[in-house]
Protein backbone atom coordinates (compact mmCIF):
# COMPACT_ATOMS: atom_id res chain seq x y z
CA UNK A 1 0.00 0.00 0.00
CA UNK A 2 0.85 3.58 -0.81
CA UNK A 3 0.14 6.23 1.32
CA UNK A 4 2.37 8.73 0.78
CA UNK A 5 0.38 10.19 -2.53
CA UNK A 6 -3.44 11.96 -2.36
CA UNK A 7 -5.53 9.86 -3.95
CA UNK A 8 -8.13 10.37 -6.65
CA UNK A 9 -11.38 8.37 -6.75
CA UNK A 10 -13.32 9.40 -10.69
CA UNK A 11 -16.00 8.19 -11.77
CA UNK A 12 -16.95 7.79 -14.95
CA UNK A 13 -13.33 8.01 -15.95
CA UNK A 14 -13.02 5.49 -19.29
CA UNK A 15 -14.21 8.52 -21.88
CA UNK A 16 -14.50 12.10 -21.86
CA UNK A 17 -14.04 15.06 -18.75
CA UNK A 18 -12.79 12.36 -16.64
CA UNK A 19 -10.34 9.87 -18.22
CA UNK A 20 -8.50 13.45 -19.00
CA UNK A 21 -9.09 14.60 -15.05
CA UNK A 22 -7.50 11.05 -14.54
CA UNK A 23 -4.62 11.30 -16.99
CA UNK A 24 -3.65 14.59 -15.43
CA UNK A 25 -3.59 13.18 -12.05
CA UNK A 26 -1.58 10.57 -13.09
CA UNK A 27 0.73 12.87 -15.02
CA UNK A 28 1.00 15.06 -11.87
CA UNK A 29 2.01 11.93 -9.40
CA UNK A 30 -1.14 11.28 -7.65
CA UNK A 31 -3.04 7.39 -7.07
CA UNK A 32 -6.03 6.76 -9.15
CA UNK A 33 -8.53 4.85 -8.64
CA UNK A 34 -10.57 4.51 -12.33
CA UNK A 35 -14.03 3.48 -11.79
CA UNK A 36 -16.11 2.77 -14.95
CA UNK A 37 -19.07 0.50 -16.04
CA UNK A 38 -16.61 -0.08 -19.42
CA UNK A 39 -13.25 -1.20 -17.66
CA UNK A 40 -11.86 -2.04 -21.11
CA UNK A 41 -12.16 1.98 -22.60
CA UNK A 42 -10.61 2.86 -19.53
CA UNK A 43 -7.68 0.19 -20.21
CA UNK A 44 -7.53 1.50 -23.51
CA UNK A 45 -7.74 5.24 -22.84
CA UNK A 46 -5.65 4.96 -19.52
CA UNK A 47 -3.27 2.59 -20.20
CA UNK A 48 -0.96 0.52 -17.24
CA UNK A 49 0.27 2.76 -14.83
CA UNK A 50 1.71 1.91 -11.07
CA UNK A 51 -0.43 4.36 -9.67
CA UNK A 52 -3.51 3.39 -11.88
CA UNK A 53 -6.22 1.31 -10.06
CA UNK A 54 -9.14 0.37 -12.49
CA UNK A 55 -12.22 -0.86 -10.85
CA UNK A 56 -15.76 -1.90 -12.06
CA UNK A 57 -18.36 0.21 -11.28
CA UNK A 58 -21.70 0.77 -11.84
CA UNK A 59 -22.85 3.86 -9.49
CA UNK A 60 -26.38 2.85 -9.22
CA UNK A 61 -25.22 -1.22 -8.03
CA UNK A 62 -24.77 -1.41 -3.99
CA UNK A 63 -22.28 -4.25 -4.68
CA UNK A 64 -20.12 -2.86 -7.20
CA UNK A 65 -20.30 0.52 -5.39
CA UNK A 66 -19.63 -1.59 -2.04
CA UNK A 67 -16.38 -3.41 -3.91
CA UNK A 68 -14.80 -1.06 -5.77
CA UNK A 69 -14.73 1.43 -2.40
CA UNK A 70 -12.85 -1.66 -0.92
CA UNK A 71 -10.39 -2.14 -3.44
CA UNK A 72 -9.82 0.99 -2.96
CA UNK A 73 -8.73 0.79 0.61
CA UNK A 74 -7.09 -2.65 0.19
CA UNK A 75 -4.81 -0.51 -2.61
CA UNK A 76 -4.28 2.69 -1.31
CA UNK A 77 -5.63 2.58 2.38
CA UNK A 78 -7.58 6.30 1.83
CA UNK A 79 -9.27 8.52 -0.62
CA UNK A 80 -8.69 12.18 -0.84
CA UNK A 81 -10.94 13.64 -3.72
CA UNK A 82 -14.02 12.10 -5.13
CA UNK A 83 -14.74 12.97 -8.74
CA UNK A 84 -18.62 12.39 -9.01
CA UNK A 85 -18.73 12.43 -12.76
CA UNK A 86 -20.93 8.89 -13.96
CA UNK A 87 -24.10 10.00 -15.45
CA UNK A 88 -25.85 10.65 -18.64
CA UNK A 89 -28.02 13.29 -20.40
CA UNK A 90 -31.26 12.78 -21.37
CA UNK A 91 -32.44 15.50 -23.72
CA UNK A 92 -35.51 16.17 -25.34
CA UNK A 93 -39.21 17.55 -24.55
CA UNK A 94 -40.79 16.04 -21.39
CA UNK A 95 -44.04 14.69 -22.85
CA UNK A 96 -41.80 12.37 -24.78
CA UNK A 97 -40.40 11.03 -21.62
CA UNK A 98 -42.04 8.07 -19.85
CA UNK A 99 -42.39 8.47 -16.35
CA UNK A 100 -39.54 5.39 -16.38
CA UNK A 101 -37.11 6.83 -18.24
CA UNK A 102 -37.40 10.26 -16.29
CA UNK A 103 -36.90 8.21 -13.30
CA UNK A 104 -33.99 6.24 -14.67
CA UNK A 105 -32.42 9.40 -15.53
CA UNK A 106 -32.94 11.39 -11.97
CA UNK A 107 -31.83 7.57 -10.43
CA UNK A 108 -28.21 7.62 -11.80
CA UNK A 109 -27.44 11.14 -11.84
CA UNK A 110 -28.98 12.46 -8.25
CA UNK A 111 -29.52 8.73 -6.25
CA UNK A 112 -26.48 7.14 -7.26
CA UNK A 113 -23.95 9.92 -7.23
CA UNK A 114 -25.36 10.00 -3.41
CA UNK A 115 -25.18 6.79 -2.97
CA UNK A 116 -21.88 6.42 -3.98
CA UNK A 117 -20.54 9.47 -1.92
CA UNK A 118 -22.11 7.97 1.55
CA UNK A 119 -19.86 4.85 0.93
CA UNK A 120 -16.76 7.36 0.91
CA UNK A 121 -17.61 9.86 3.58
CA UNK A 122 -16.86 7.92 6.26
CA UNK A 123 -13.39 7.33 5.18
CA UNK A 124 -13.26 10.98 4.39
CA UNK A 125 -14.21 11.54 8.32
CA UNK A 126 -12.07 9.20 9.37
CA UNK A 127 -8.80 11.14 7.77
CA UNK A 128 -10.32 14.64 8.73
CA UNK A 129 -9.87 15.53 5.04
CA UNK A 130 -11.71 15.30 2.01
CA UNK A 131 -12.29 17.01 -1.54
CA UNK A 132 -16.19 15.81 -2.99
CA UNK A 133 -16.35 17.10 -6.60
CA UNK A 134 -19.18 16.64 -8.46
CA UNK A 135 -19.88 17.49 -11.93
CA UNK A 136 -22.82 19.75 -12.90
CA UNK A 137 -22.95 21.56 -15.83
CA UNK A 138 -23.93 25.27 -16.98
CA UNK A 139 -27.61 23.14 -17.00
CA UNK A 140 -27.33 23.44 -13.66
CA UNK A 141 -27.37 26.74 -13.88
CA UNK A 142 -29.70 27.77 -16.65
CA UNK A 143 -32.31 25.76 -18.41
CA UNK A 144 -32.40 25.10 -22.71
CA UNK A 145 -35.05 24.01 -24.84
CA UNK A 146 -34.95 20.57 -24.40
CA UNK A 147 -33.18 20.11 -21.19
CA UNK A 148 -36.10 20.50 -18.59
CA UNK A 149 -35.48 16.67 -17.42
CA UNK A 150 -31.84 16.48 -17.45
CA UNK A 151 -31.45 20.34 -15.77
CA UNK A 152 -33.46 18.44 -12.54
CA UNK A 153 -30.84 16.25 -12.12
CA UNK A 154 -28.16 18.68 -12.28
CA UNK A 155 -30.17 21.43 -9.75
CA UNK A 156 -30.92 18.54 -7.81
CA UNK A 157 -26.82 17.86 -7.56
CA UNK A 158 -26.49 21.90 -7.04
CA UNK A 159 -28.90 22.11 -3.93
CA UNK A 160 -27.19 19.10 -2.17
CA UNK A 161 -23.68 19.78 -3.23
CA UNK A 162 -23.82 23.23 -1.83
CA UNK A 163 -25.52 22.20 1.65
CA UNK A 164 -22.96 19.26 1.69
CA UNK A 165 -20.52 21.75 1.55
CA UNK A 166 -21.64 23.24 4.85
CA UNK A 167 -22.91 20.01 6.73
CA UNK A 168 -18.88 18.94 6.19
CA UNK A 169 -16.96 21.43 6.93
CA UNK A 170 -16.51 20.40 10.57
CA UNK A 171 -14.96 17.28 9.44
CA UNK A 172 -12.48 18.98 6.88
CA UNK A 173 -14.34 18.11 3.92
CA UNK A 174 -15.14 20.32 1.48
CA UNK A 175 -17.50 20.18 -1.81
CA UNK A 176 -16.92 21.47 -5.10
CA UNK A 177 -19.40 21.74 -7.86
CA UNK A 178 -17.65 21.72 -11.20
CA UNK A 179 -19.92 22.99 -13.83
CA UNK A 180 -18.98 22.63 -17.38
CA UNK A 181 -20.01 24.30 -20.41
CA UNK A 182 -19.92 22.66 -23.85
CA UNK A 183 -16.64 20.64 -24.22
CA UNK A 184 -15.14 18.08 -26.79
CA UNK A 185 -16.41 14.73 -25.59
CA UNK A 186 -19.67 12.25 -26.89
CA UNK A 187 -22.15 14.16 -24.43
CA UNK A 188 -24.20 15.03 -27.86
CA UNK A 189 -23.62 11.72 -29.16
CA UNK A 190 -27.23 9.99 -28.98
CA UNK A 191 -24.85 6.57 -29.36
CA UNK A 192 -22.99 7.64 -25.89
CA UNK A 193 -23.46 9.46 -23.23
CA UNK A 194 -26.62 11.41 -24.45
CA UNK A 195 -30.08 9.62 -24.59
CA UNK A 196 -33.28 10.67 -26.05
CA UNK A 197 -37.05 10.08 -25.33
CA UNK A 198 -38.79 7.07 -25.83
CA UNK A 199 -42.01 8.73 -26.81
CA UNK A 200 -42.99 10.55 -29.90
CA UNK A 201 -45.86 13.56 -29.51
CA UNK A 202 -46.92 14.53 -32.39
CA UNK A 203 -47.35 18.48 -31.55
CA UNK A 204 -43.04 17.95 -31.10
CA UNK A 205 -42.29 16.86 -34.58
CA UNK A 206 -40.57 20.00 -35.79
CA UNK A 207 -39.32 21.03 -32.63
CA UNK A 208 -37.72 17.36 -32.27
CA UNK A 209 -36.07 17.46 -35.10
CA UNK A 210 -34.39 21.21 -34.47
CA UNK A 211 -33.21 19.88 -31.32
CA UNK A 212 -31.99 17.09 -33.11
CA UNK A 213 -30.22 18.99 -35.58
CA UNK A 214 -28.29 21.03 -32.74
CA UNK A 215 -27.38 18.21 -31.53
CA UNK A 216 -25.43 16.48 -34.21
CA UNK A 217 -23.83 20.19 -35.32
CA UNK A 218 -22.35 20.25 -31.81
CA UNK A 219 -21.37 17.17 -31.63
CA UNK A 220 -17.12 16.81 -32.31
CA UNK A 221 -17.07 20.66 -32.35
CA UNK A 222 -17.36 21.69 -28.85
CA UNK A 223 -14.58 24.26 -27.73
CA UNK A 224 -13.72 23.08 -24.62
CA UNK A 225 -11.07 21.11 -24.02
CA UNK A 226 -10.77 17.83 -21.68
CA UNK A 227 -7.39 18.16 -20.92
CA UNK A 228 -7.32 21.51 -20.15
CA UNK A 229 -10.34 21.33 -18.15
CA UNK A 230 -8.36 18.19 -15.97
CA UNK A 231 -5.49 20.98 -15.50
CA UNK A 232 -7.22 23.80 -14.37
CA UNK A 233 -9.41 21.35 -11.54
CA UNK A 234 -6.47 19.92 -10.19
CA UNK A 235 -4.89 23.46 -9.54
CA UNK A 236 -8.46 24.34 -8.21
CA UNK A 237 -8.56 21.39 -5.84
CA UNK A 238 -5.01 22.31 -4.35
CA UNK A 239 -5.87 25.66 -3.78
CA UNK A 240 -6.69 26.96 0.01
CA UNK A 241 -10.06 28.61 -1.33
CA UNK A 242 -11.58 26.69 -3.62
CA UNK A 243 -15.05 27.78 -4.41
CA UNK A 244 -17.97 26.46 -3.87
CA UNK A 245 -19.09 26.37 -7.45
CA UNK A 246 -16.29 26.22 -10.39
CA UNK A 247 -18.18 27.53 -14.26
CA UNK A 248 -15.53 26.06 -16.84
CA UNK A 249 -15.92 26.80 -20.50
CA UNK A 250 -15.08 30.36 -22.45
CA UNK A 251 -18.47 30.62 -24.45
CA UNK A 252 -20.05 29.53 -20.74
CA UNK A 253 -19.04 32.92 -19.19
CA UNK A 254 -21.45 35.44 -20.87
CA UNK A 255 -24.03 33.34 -21.35
CA UNK A 256 -24.05 32.53 -17.47
CA UNK A 257 -23.39 36.31 -16.58
CA UNK A 258 -25.88 37.34 -19.37
CA UNK A 259 -27.89 34.51 -16.96
CA UNK A 260 -27.26 36.13 -13.60
CA UNK A 261 -27.81 39.86 -14.77
CA UNK A 262 -31.68 39.03 -16.25
CA UNK A 263 -32.61 37.04 -12.88
CA UNK A 264 -31.67 39.86 -11.01
CA UNK A 265 -33.22 42.15 -12.86
CA UNK A 266 -36.38 39.97 -12.32
CA UNK A 267 -35.67 40.02 -8.87
CA UNK A 268 -35.87 43.45 -8.62
CA UNK A 269 -39.32 43.95 -10.84
CA UNK A 270 -41.24 41.98 -8.74
CA UNK A 271 -39.90 43.08 -5.19
CA UNK A 272 -43.03 45.34 -4.17
CA UNK A 273 -45.26 41.69 -4.75
CA UNK A 274 -41.94 39.71 -2.66
CA UNK A 275 -42.52 42.49 0.40
CA UNK A 276 -46.03 42.93 0.02
CA UNK A 277 -46.66 39.22 1.97
CA UNK A 278 -46.31 39.46 4.80
CA UNK A 279 -48.67 40.36 8.36
CA UNK A 280 -48.96 44.28 8.70
CA UNK A 281 -47.81 45.26 12.28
Amino acid sequence: MNSDKKVWFITGSNKGICAAIASEALAQGYNVVAAARKTEEAEQNLGSHPNLLIVKLDISNNQQVENAVRATMVRFGRIDVLVNNAGYGLLGYFEEMSEDSIRRQLETNVFATMKLTRAILPIMRAQKSGFVVTVSSTSGIRVVAGGSVYSASKFALEGWSKGMNIDMKPFGIRFMLLEPGAFRTDFANENASMQLPDLQVEAYNEARENLANVFRTMNGTQSGDPSKLAKGLIKVVNSEDAPVRLLVSKPAISLIDTYYKNRYAEFEKWQEVSVDSDFEG
